[in-house]
């Protein structure tokens, strides 16, 4: 999906819940938090790979011995351990959502 495509499917989102009463349609409101939860998934996942491109960058100069490069690349690592948590709770919460739109 483009970044035109998710800026519209938010837009769209955000009008919906201005006119659906989302405690009578339990439908629309899982759809609507399927494609917030799903574009949070895909921009979750393009910062783990933009953290872990980063680590390669590093990467070498670690095999160098180099401290300071070393330290970098734990907080690298750090940040991108922290992404994949998210990005499990994200998965968690898309298919929790998933298994309601299937009722």
């Amino acid at each position: 999906m483009t970044e035109m495509e998710k800026k519209i499917m938010v837009r769209l989102c955000a009008k919906i819940l201005q006119y659906v009463n989302l405690t009578e349609d339990k439908e629309a409101e899982n759809l609507i938090q399927w494609v917030i939860m799903n574009n949070n998934l895909k921009e979750n996942n393009n910062e783990i790979r933009k953290v872990t491109a980063d680590y390669k960058k590093v990467q070498p100069e670690v095999y160098s011995g180099i401290r300071e490069a070393l330290k970098a690349n734990q907080e690298i690592c750090k940040r991108r351990n922290e992404l994949y948590e998210k990005q499990q709770d994200l998965k968690g919460k898309l298919f929790k959502i998933e298994k309601n739109l299937e009722r």
